[in-house]
């Protein structure tokens, strides 16, 4: 009696045998695996983020907050009028806040370290960068927020938009695009620092200036002479002064290339120091 020997099969190139009964699958490489794994951790971003909604308090009540309390109580003063200063400092308020939102990232990517996360993240076949850039784009649905809440809570206070709604649009996705180029100077903060209430501390007192010493409050020609070079080379003060374009009305033009090119630098910059810091620190 003969057995016959068993076939042997042949697998196209780029295919495995996997599953427990040995059937064969043809498995391709799939592309842009940066993309991928770093859109997969941005969703993860997400899922903490809905699991503590707390979180998003500096991206919903402080704005409201800020509003409120400069509209209605500097208002009269500064501008005549309540409603002349909520139209002067609205778009404002909107680039205070979305800047001041990417705190947050290098706060929460210096705690993950803390944990130990990211020795998790280098023993699995990700790209090294995935997971600051995953963390990134997840920050995207927190800048959008912001936006949302200041210019809805604005109308009910009686802001009005004099331009159209594409130009608004413009505007808050002007903004959310130097919040994503001003997080990666948080995350390399985040990566530098030792903890991550240093970060927080670091970050603000970064921001401070750039608030205070701007456009966002006052017209900057009642500032001191000194201060008005600071104030014109100010990102914030370009930013704010493309949203009031935008949003108001008025040539746009000057001030949204400055805003691109701030983008442009702070990426080009803090970018690779970021990775450089990350390497080093996992």
């Amino acid at each position: 009696m003969t057995t016959a020997a068993p076939t042997r099969s042949v697998l196209p190139p780029g295919a495995s045998a996997t599953g427990p009964e040995g059937d064969h699958l043809t498995t391709r490489p799939r592309p842009f695996p940066l993309v991928r794994h770093s859109l997969a951790l941005a969703g993860r971003s997400l899922v903490k983020t809905r699991r503590t909604p707390e979180a998003l308090i500096d991206v919903t009540l402080q704005p409201v907050l800020i509003m409120v309390t400069f509209v209605y109580i500097f208002g009269a003063s500064i501008a005549g009028s309540t409603h002349d200063y909520l139209q002067y400092l609205l778009p404002g308020i909107l680039a205070q806040s979305i800047a001041q939102g990417a705190v947050s990232i290098g706060v929460n990517l210096n705690s993950d370290l803390e944990k130990g996360i990211f020795d998790r993240f280098r023993s699995l076949p990700i790209p090294r960068s995935a997971p600051l850039v995953g963390a990134v784009l997840g920050d995207v649905v927190r800048y959008v927020i912001v936006a949302v809440v200041t210019i809805g809570f604005g109308y009910v206070m009686g802001f009005r938009i004099g331009t159209d709604p594409l130009s608004m649009l413009a505007g808050c996705a002007l903004a959310v695009l130097f919040a994503l180029s001003l997080s990666w100077v948080s995350v390399f903060v985040g990566m530098k620092a030792r903890t991550s209430g240093s970060v927080q501390g670091m970050m603000f007192m970064l921001l401070m200036p750039l608030s205070f010493a701007s456009n966002i409050f006052v017209d900057p020609t009642s500032l001191p002479g000194w201060m008005q070079g600071f104030v014109d080379a100010n990102p914030l003060s370009h930013l704010v002064g493309a949203m009031r374009a935008l949003f108001l009305g008025g040539p746009a033009g000057p001030d949204v290339l400055w805003t691109l090119g701030w983008c442009v630098g702070l990426v080009a910059v803090f970018l690779p120091l970021a990775m450089r810091a990350y390497r080093k620190r996992v």
